[in-house]
């Protein structure tokens, strides 16, 4: 049978920022056109009023008394133990022996000097085919989708795709960038980046429909979801990177949605919920699915978030009735046999037809831990962080040695976690420190944040600042689960990290607007988050604005910062405000923790945050509704020019920019230029965007250096 025709916008609709209509039928199966996933009745933001809190008064975010331990960017890492895990499928690893120990730098310790202070020039908005840097700068592109990766790929071919040889290249739009040092001497390193999805139209000349494309097309575009590990090498001494093109290079391996085998860890691996035909221990996932964001782990592995996961999956109106409230819940159709997004993959492999095997869904919306400095090893999904629509993690050691995840989940409504691990962290690269590192995030306590106000009767939906001068107010994290033990009433600890959206509901989190990368800062230990947007805010009968989210219709998003208490990011209490409101500055809305808003760059929809040395925060953006390319952003935190923002690059026209990855020695930043000319109507034969090549659109990872030599952004 044929495609049914695939919901797109309805004029009017509230969108994601100035997304395209194809990008959200493929990034995430038109999800604002669908119900909100949660219709739970515990309260919203703008209901939450804490009335000590309100007695109190103004409440003032403290700064953080000790240095946080941690990560710095990258990982300092040993190889993993010397008894490897299964291997990969055929094509997909690197093969060979597992290599030698690697000298690998110091990871928690940066090279930069001086105050740090952000000196390029901004670049204005534009709508440029291209990728834009400041002056002093230069840029190129690392790697773009179906280069080698496995030694003795074929080259791309579009007219002969076949998962054979996309399991050896580059996959499909890329996401997260991890750049993970190799020596001590800056020149080499691991490139580790996730394709989150694909898109089929932009892919397969002549493409009509899914149910057109041939099995074998299919199960090429599984194969180009995943991962991708690549060694590179530093040019000439400069902030530029390159592909190592000579030689065995033994740690480039492919991780695919299509064959590579993942072990479930944690409390709920082997429970009922994840038991199959094919798998009746529940122990054994096979590929991970629309990869996000992540991090990199202080012992040098890689974390990547699945995210919406719901889309790939038919046969949700033929479950048994008790899963169906469970998998609404997550946004899985339950009422059409093939709902309007469908990618058909069950034409390929039956697991994805939930009528036959309801559990499947259950076995994605993990964070995913990956080793690349073993490429023998199976990667890892970890129950014990719960099951959601991750963005991402990213992990920081906190002053009492455990190890801390910072988790959102990525759709309207939804909410901010955390994991606090029960072991801590042990300092070093032996072999003894690693392989107890390795165990961290498999045991531990899940949390969800519930969040109070300071002013709360004051907010109109204008973005008026309150009385005090700021938003902001207190928190607290609410315990769901530790170990083995639940602590969500009529809920086992495998329903509670299965089912975490569940348990959130029941326990009364705060309903947030797309919490998207959540990112401690190591040089503070203070945790940014990335909201979006939520045009729906105060609109109808939508909850009305608050503290949190102080505008009605808000197209352009913020930025949350959260400061536990007494510094430690394993407290089960914060305080939280919000420095930067974003859209155009010269909107009396938008507020840059009260910087001169005339010396501030428009920026509009956050999405992903990283640190520089110097611990100014650069942010990247996704659906810029101010009707320009998105890019990348810079602004201090602390000091006098905290809020002075300034946008240091622009991708192509209808990307997204993703990652972005600063090098520990901060004389490179890695982005990913995501679904570069994703634009209704384009085709592989008609595209919207040429870049990189000049023929069709390349998702693909960029670096950028000063030509002087000097840090990144100062």
């Amino acid at each position: 049978m044929s495609d049914r025709p695939r919901l797109l916008p309805l004029l009017g609709s509230p969108r994601h920022g100035n997304r395209d209509s194809m990008t959200c039928l493929y990034r995430c199966g038109n999800a604002c056109d669908h119900p909100v996933p949660n219709n739970s009745d515990n309260a919203y933001f703008g209901d939450v009023v804490n009335a000590e809190v309100s007695r109190r008064g103004v409440v003032r975010a403290g700064a953080v008394g000790a240095f946080v331990l941690g990560f710095a960017g990258a990982a300092g890492a040993a190889p993993a133990s010397a008894a490897p895990a299964a291997a990969e499928p055929a094509g997909a690893a690197g093969g060979g022996a597992v290599p030698a120990v690697p000298e690998v730098a110091d990871f928690s310790a940066r090279q930069r000097s001086g105050s740090g202070a952000l000196t390029f020039k901004p670049i204005p908005p534009n709508r440029l085919d291209n990728l834009v840097v400041p002056n002093g700068y230069d840029h190129s592109v690392v790697i773009r989708w179906g280069d080698e990766v496995v030694p003795g790929a074929p080259d791309l071919d579009v007219h002969q795709q076949t998962a054979a040889s996309q399991s050896k290249q580059f996959g499909y739009n890329n996401d997260f960038v991890g750049v993970l040092p190799l020596d001590r001497k800056g020149r080499r390193a691991l490139l580790v980046v996730n394709h989150e999805y694909t898109n089929e139209e932009l892919m397969f000349p002549g493409f009509t429909s899914h149910d057109a494309l041939s099995v074998e097309q299919v199960k090429a575009a599984m194969a180009a979801h995943g991962l991708s590990v690549v060694e590179l090498e530093r040019v000439d001494g400069t902030g530029q990177w390159r592909p190592v093109r000579n030689g065995r290079r033994p740690y480039n391996r492919r991780i695919t949605a299509l064959a590579t085998p993942f072990e479930f860890t944690g409390p709920a691996a082997g429970s009922v919920w994840l038991r199959t035909a094919a798998d009746p221990k529940g122990r054994t996932a096979i590929g991970t699915l629309n990869n996000c964001a992540g991090g990199v782990t202080p012992w040098g592995t890689v974390l990547s978030g699945e995210e919406n996961f719901n889309q790939y999956f038919v046969g949700g109106d033929g479950v048994p009735a008790e899963a169906k409230p469970k998998l609404a819940r997550y946004g899985v159709s339950t009422s059409a046999r093939y709902p309007s997004e469908s990618r058909k993959w069950e034409r390929a492999d039956e697991r994805f037809d939930l009528a036959k095997h309801p559990n499947e869904a259950n076995r994605h919306g993990w964070v995913v831990e990956v080793d690349p400095f073993d490429p023998e090893s199976r990667p890892r999904k970890h129950t014990a962080l719960g099951r959601f629509k991750h963005e991402g993690a990213n992990v920081i050691v906190a002053s009492d040695g455990h190890v801390v995840a910072y988790m959102g989940d990525d759709e309207r409504f939804d909410y901010l976690y955390k994991f606090v691990s029960d072991k801590k962290y042990l300092k070093g690269n032996s072999w003894v420190a690693r392989k107890h590192n390795l165990t961290l995030l498999e045991s531990g306590t899940l949390y969800v944040a519930k969040l109070d106000y300071s002013s709360a009767d004051e907010i109109d939906g204008s973005g008026k600042l309150p009385t005090d001068g700021a938003f902001n107010g207190r928190g607290q994290w609410i315990k769901l689960a530790r170990g083995n033990r639940s602590y969500v009433e009529g809920m086992t600890v495998e329903e509670v990290l299965t089912f975490t959206r569940l348990a959130g509901d029941r326990v009364g989190a705060t309903k947030m607007d797309r919490p998207e990368d959540v990112e401690p800062s190591l040089a503070t230990g203070k945790v940014y988050v990335a909201l979006t947007n939520n045009s729906n805010r105060g609109v109808g009968a939508n909850p009305k604005a608050d503290e949190a989210n102080p505008r009605t219709a808000n197209k352009h998003g913020q930025v949350l910062e959260l400061v536990e208490d007494r510094g430690n990011n394993s407290a089960e209490s914060f305080t939280w405000s919000l420095p930067i409101i974003c859209g155009d500055p010269a909107d009396a809305s938008t507020y840059f923790a009260g910087y001169d808003k005339t010396r501030v760059s428009p920026i509009s929809c956050p999405d992903n945050v990283a640190f520089d040395g110097a611990g100014n925060l650069w942010i990247s953006t996704d659906g810029n509704a101010l009707g320009s390319n998105d890019g990348l952003f810079a602004t201090a935190i602390e000091g006098p020019e905290r809020g002075h923002l300034k946008q240091f690059l622009t991708v192509p026209i209808g990307a997204e920019t993703c990652g972005p990855f600063i090098t520990t020695d901060d004389r490179s930043v890695f982005v990913a230029v995501q679904h570069p000319g994703e634009i209704n109507g384009a085709t592989i034969e008609k595209p919207a965007s040429t870049w990189p090549d000049g023929d069709f659109a390349k998702p693909s990872v960029v670096v950028a250096w000063r030509l002087d030599g000097g840090p990144i952004g100062s």
